[in-house]
């Protein structure tokens, strides 16, 4: 009896592009919620960042969700005000690295674009230097 090997990632069947198609229905579910929930308000229903919450001090993503309200209002100096690290290298970054994704996918590849180790200690470095330079300012 011979063995039939699944492709390398992923199902029998199931075509590449849908993982990040599904990750980009599941980004345009949250911003449809959060475009009309404003997390400046208190008393919303969004969950509080857990290392403010058991610290008192901001984490490097602090203000996210601050921000993309106010990106998805057309508020840049806002969102920049929220976090503006996050704004200026981790939008386009996770942007990038989405669009190498779709790309890959679309050209038959299961496997999303790997950050290496480099790039994870880059993330590291500056996510840990803006983490202290905003709790000091």
């Amino acid at each position: 009896m011979s063995r039939t090997r699944l492709p390398r990632g992923g199902r029998r069947g199931v075509p590449p592009l849908v993982a990040p198609l599904a990750v980009l229905g599941v980004g345009a579910a949250a911003s449809l919620y959060l475009v009309n929930t404003d997390p400046h308000q208190e008393g919303q229903w969004l969950p509080r960042c857990p290392f403010n919450w058991l610290t008192g001090l901001l984490c490097p993503v602090c203000g996210g969700t601050r921000m993309v309200y106010d990106l998805l209002h057309g508020d840049l100096a806002a969102a920049f005000h929220d976090n503006a690290v996050l704004l200026v290298l981790g939008v386009p970054a996770a942007l990038t690295l989405y669009g190498r994704w779709l790309l890959a996918a679309a050209r038959g590849r299961r496997e999303p674009p790997q950050v290496g180790n480099r790039g994870a200690l880059m993330v590291l470095s500056v996510a840990s230097v803006w983490m202290v330079a905003r709790n000091l300012m």
